[in-house]
């Protein structure tokens, strides 16, 4: 009975540890795009990842900055223990000491130190500065390791080696270093495992398209993880699971033979995986010098389209990603990195304008802006009177997607509708403190973009209200929940409801009477722009009627591109969720820039909500 407990209690830690990775892994072979719903299996994940030149790339940067940064903290972390080992007793305390602080240093502390420390100095953020950044987190951790091994040495044998004549550097070689060795492997092993997993330093020093694998995974939140990343996830566990096999049976070898052709096969495995990556990214093609540097939201644009844009303008393209306009905001504000063209939301671009930091368009080089409607160019003036400063990417509204198998259709029709009792724990709200609140007011009948304390606070405590009924508050994960079948409402963007009525046709879409929320992400020049006409030009690119529609099948948000109105407008279900007739635009809003004074009333309230 005891060792029945004990198999049961193993099992349930194993299952506890990789369940999770292994519901990651099947799903990376499901035909469907959602991680709710399997639809049969496929590779088209694993051939969309190999296509995929950011991903790539983000493989690259993620192990070559590793392998580079592990190698040089390894002999500089070494060399500064044979330093520490000659040191008085009390110096030696006080330097572990300090060697010990960034280990217990919260990362973000660290990130930001080392980015404002690269910008007091002017040195420009790139691979460079992530390199730097590695090395100097690692290199405590390869001296915590290093140093138990020196402590264990016998007190005389390198003296012992001098006095027979071995030179010092000869007797380190021949007398310490073996004994050494096994701290120096461990530290180069840990300093590459936090360099991989490592994404708070990279985020806060990396410059423009340098991505590692964690920093493209969390920029693309914004509109939903797809499926290549699970392919990806799986193709690294894989290769681990492959080299710790790999070790296990090379440290059970007796003879040395053995243990150096394993070791060989590893190295040969590295070799084969940074050369295969470097191939597939296409990071070596030559451009002729121009490039053009390219900041928007995280899988905002179909990967094909940039090798496209290369092949028809022999320009190279970096692309760099971000997942909210905040996080946007301070890098074109402080100009830590030169950007080419950025995408921005309506608020952002209207703040942007007011505080100078972007250049006018020179629409000759943009002949292509003919192909928008004009009716979405005349909402972006709300933000940019006479659209000087930019050119729509996206367009979209915020409504409520509800399963008609469990709620009559047409039965929904009102943002009060979400306070009804009877969905008690069947409601998905998002959770984002200007568009839930805008909810709220929208339902109170105010607009969303009131500065009136006493209407924010009304909202705040009806918010407060809604609380017990409310299943989970998300923002991208919503449209996985109602697909799952967790709940039957979920509040959510335009652009999702097509990508979930593929998997469910039974789902319906309402832009609630009382009006909502409406949204506009436009292309814009930042004023440090160095290579301003290859923005315009890429901007130009991405309004083609073709490069629209390519870029609508692949994100399925409303692009406000005469191609792509015309796709749908036979369609009476797609074009009502898409591009919604103007008796429901008219009632609806876009966030705006309100303030300092304003901004901290919503802070305030929706601080008050959130506790």
């Amino acid at each position: 009975m005891k060792n029945l407990g004990k198999r049961i209690y193993l099992i349930l830690i194993i299952l506890f540890l990789y369940l999770p990775i292994l519901t990651l892994m099947v799903f990376s072979f499901n035909e469907s795009k959602s991680m709710s719903i399997w639809t049969g299996f496929s590779l088209k994940w694993y051939k969309e990842m190999l296509g995929n030149s950011m991903i790539m790339e983000a493989i690259w940067n993620t192990f070559t900055i590793a392998l580079a940064a592990a190698a040089i903290a390894t002999i500089i972390g070494t060399l500064a223990c044979i330093g520490i080992m000659a040191m008085k007793k009390r110096s030696e305390t006080v330097i572990m000491g300090l060697n010990n602080i960034p280990l217990l240093n919260a990362d973000i502390v660290t990130g930001i130190s080392l980015m404002m420390t690269f910008l007091v100095f002017g040195i420009s953020l790139n691979w460079g500065t992530v390199l730097l950044s590695h090395i100097t987190f690692c290199i405590p951790y390869v001296i915590l390791s290093v140093m138990p091994k020196f402590k264990q040495l016998a007190g005389n044998t390198y003296e012992a080696a001098l006095d027979l004549g071995a030179t010092p550097l000869y007797a380190f070689y021949k007398v310490v270093l073996p004994d050494i060795r096994p701290g120096i492997v461990s530290g180069f092993l840990l300093a590459f495992t936090m360099s991989v997993d490592d994404f708070v330093i990279t985020h806060f020093t990396r410059g423009a398209g340098i991505n590692t694998i964690s920093t493209l995974i969390y920029s693309q939140v914004k509109v939903g993880i797809r499926p290549t990343l699970f392919a990806l996830s799986t193709l690294i566990f894989v290769t681990v699971l492959v080299i710790l096999v790999t070790s296990n049976v090379a440290s059970n070898k007796e003879d040395g033979k053995g243990k150096k052709r394993i070791m060989a096969v590893l190295t040969t495995l590295v070799v084969c995986l940074l050369g295969g990556t470097l191939f597939l990214s296409g990071v070596s093609g030559g451009s002729g010098g121009k490039e053009v540097h390219v900041y928007c939201f995280g899988d905002y644009i179909d990967p094909a389209l940039i090798k496209e844009f290369e092949k028809e303008t022999g320009i190279k393209v970096v692309m760099d990603t971000f997942d909210t306009n905040e996080e946007m905001y301070p890098v074109i504000k402080n100009g830590s990195v030169n950007y080419d063209v950025i995408c921005g939301s309506d608020y952002m671009i209207d703040k942007m304008i007011g505080e100078d930091l972007l250049a006018e368009i020179d629409y000759s080089i943009i002949p292509n802006v003919a192909n928008l409607d004009e009716k979405y160019l005349k909402v972006a003036e709300n933000f940019d009177p006479g659209n000087k400063y930019s050119v729509p990417h996206t367009w979209g509204t915020l409504g409520i997607l509800y399963d008609i198998n469990k709620i009559p259709e047409g039965s929904i029709t009102s943002w009060n509708d979400l306070w009804d009792s009877k969905y008690k724990g069947k409601i998905v709200m998002p959770d984002s403190m200007r568009d839930t609140l805008a909810i709220a007011l929208k339902a109170k009948g105010y607009s969303l973009n009131t500065t009136a304390e006493g209407e924010i606070k009304e909202a705040s405590d009806y918010l407060i209200e809604q609380k017990p009924l409310v299943y989970k508050y998300a923002n991208d994960s919503a449209r996985d929940i109602i697909l799952g079948g967790s709940a039957d409402i979920a509040v959510i963007w335009n652009g999702e409801v097509l990508y979930c009525q593929e998997e469910n046709p039974d789902l319906a879409y309402v832009v609630p009477k009382e009006g909502s929320e409406d949204f506009t992400d436009s292309w814009a020049i930042p004023k440090t722009a160095k290579n301003k006409e290859n923005g315009e030009k890429w901007i130009n690119f991405m309004l083609d009627k073709d490069v629209a529609m390519t870029n609508f099948d692949y994100l399925t948000y409303s692009i406000p591109n005469i191609s792509v109105i015309d796709s749908v407008k036979d369609d009476a279900a797609k074009m009502n969720v898409l591009f919604p007739e103007d008796a429901v635009l008219t009632k609806c809003e876009a966030l705006k820039n309100l303030g300092p004074a304003a901004d901290d009333l919503y802070t305030k309230y929706w601080k008050k909500f959130k506790s």
